[in-house]
C-alpha cells in the first residue's frame, strides 16, 4: 500500500521500485488522497499499465491511517506492506521483510530506511519510544553495520511488512490517529500481544527524509501521544507517572506557545474530550488484548530522550537523568 497526498516528486520512483521487487509476487494499491494530478500521472506512467497496479480514489483526504486501512482491505495477499511515498526500495528489500515476517512469532517487520541521499547513513532502524509516549526516528544519521534482524520498540511505517493474519487481527491502525504515531500503537500492541517487532537492516528502503515541524504536525503528534498513553498504558502505570506527565504537559504546553503553536496544543485537548468516547472503547480494546506481563512489554520503553531529535543536547543530558531515576523506581513497582 502506497499513499499519495499533495506534491509526490518521488511517487513515481516508489511505485516503480514496488514492481520491480525480486523474489515476491507485488499486488500494489496506491490510494489517491488528493495528490498532484501531474505526480499521480507520472506514477501512472512509470506503471506502464501493469495490471498488479489498483488506484483507489476516495475522494478526501483520508490521513495515513485511513489509507492505509483502505488499500490493505483492497488485498488478498499473504503479506500487508505499507511503503511511504517517499521511499524507493531496494529490489530484495521486500523478500527479506517477507522471510522474517514468516518466521512464528514475529509481527511487524521493517526496513533499513536509509537517507536517499546517503544510503549509508540509517534515517530510521526503528523507533524508540519514551515512557511519556514520546517517540522518533532511531539511530537518525549513523552508519549501518549490522548484517541480522534485530528487535525494535517500534516500526516506522516509512516502510513496515508483516502477514496479513497479523493486520488483520489487530484489525489495521485506528483511524482516529490519522497520522504520526498510529504505527507506534501497532507496534506497541504487538509487544503487549507477544509478537516481537524487529528491522532487517539488509532490506533497504531509500527515503528521501525532510524533517519539519509546523503547527498541524504538533499538533497531531501531541494529541496522538496523550491517546496512545491514555488507551495503552495500564491504569497502575498512569498513577505511578502522573507526577511525570503533569509536568512535562505544563512543560510541552509552555514549549508549545513559545514556539507558536499553542492553539494546536488546546485544539489536542479539546479533540481529546470530544472524542473521549472513543478513548476509553479503544482503551478497553487495547488492555482487553494484552497477554504479556505489563512489566514486561512496557521494559521496552525508553527513559533516555535523544538529543538529535528532542534536543537541546545539555537540557536533554540533565532530563535524562531525572527520566532514569523516576523510570527505576516505577518498574519496580508495576
Amino acid at each position: 500500500v502506497v499513499l499519495a497526498y499533495a506534491d509526490e516528486p518521488y511517487l513515481a520512483d516508489c511505485v516503480r521500485s514496488v514492481l520491480a521487487s525480486r523474489d515476491v509476487d507485488v499486488r500494489l494499491v496506491l490510494v489517491d488522497n488528493a495528490c498532484t494530478p501531474g505526480d499521480l500521472q507520472a506514477a501512472l506512467d512509470a506503471a506502464r499499465d501493469d495490471p498488479r497496479l489498483t488506484v483507489l480514489r476516495p475522494g478526501r483526504n483520508t490521513g495515513f491511517a485511513g489509507g492505509c486501512n483502505l488499500g490493505a482491505a483492497q488485498l488478498d495477499t499473504e503479506f500487508v506492506a505499507l511503503v511511504n511515498s517517499d521511499c524507493v526500495l531496494e529490489p530484495d528489500a521486500l523478500a527479506l521483510l517477507a522471510a522474517e515476517a514468516s518466521r512464528p512469532g514475529v509481527g511487524p517487520v521493517m526496513a533499513s530506511v536509509r537517507l536517499a541521499e546517503r544510503p549509508e547513513l540509517i534515517n530510521s532502524a526503528g523507533n524508540p519510544v519514551h515512557l511519556v509516549g514520546l517517540s522518533w526516528a532511531g539511530e537518525m544519521n549513523r552508519p549501518e553495520t549490522r548484517t541480522e534482524p534485530f528487535d525494535v520498540t517500534g516500526a516506522s511505517g516509512a516502510c513496515v511488512l508483516m502477514a496479513a493474519s497479523v493486520w488483520k487481527a489487530l484489525d489495521g491502525f485506528d483511524e482516529a490517529y490519522f497520522a504520526y504515531l498510529e504505527d507506534t500503537e501497532l507496534s506497541l500492541r504487538c509487544w503487549r500481544t507477544g509478537l516481537a517487532v524487529r528491522c532487517v537492516p539488509t532490506a533497504i528502503a531509500r527515503h528521501h527524509y525532510e524533517f519539519s515541524r509546523n503547527a498541524n504536525k504538533m499538533y497531531l503528534l501531541e494529541r496522538n501521544r496523550l491517546m496512545l498513553l491514555a488507551t495503552v498504558w495500564p491504569a497502575r502505570a498512569l498513577v505511578l507517572l502522573a507526577p511525570l506527565l503533569v509536568t512535562i504537559e505544563v512543560l510541552l504546553t509552555v514549549y508549545a506557545v513559545a514556539s507558536g503553536w499553542g492553539g494546536g496544543k488546546v485544539r489536542g485537548w479539546v479533540w481529546l474530550w470530544r472524542n473521549r468516547a472513543h478513548i476509553a472503547a479503544r482503551r478497553r480494546v487495547v488492555q482487553a488484548e494484552r497477554t504479556v506481563p505489563d512489566r514486561e512489554w512496557m521494559a521496552r520503553l525508553t527513559p533516555d530522550l535523544d538529543p538529535q531529535a528532542i534536543g537541546p543536547a545539555p537540557l536533554t543530558a540533565v532530563a535524562n537523568v531525572g527520566f532514569r531515576a523516576y523510570w527505576a523506581l516505577v518498574r519496580r513497582l508495576l
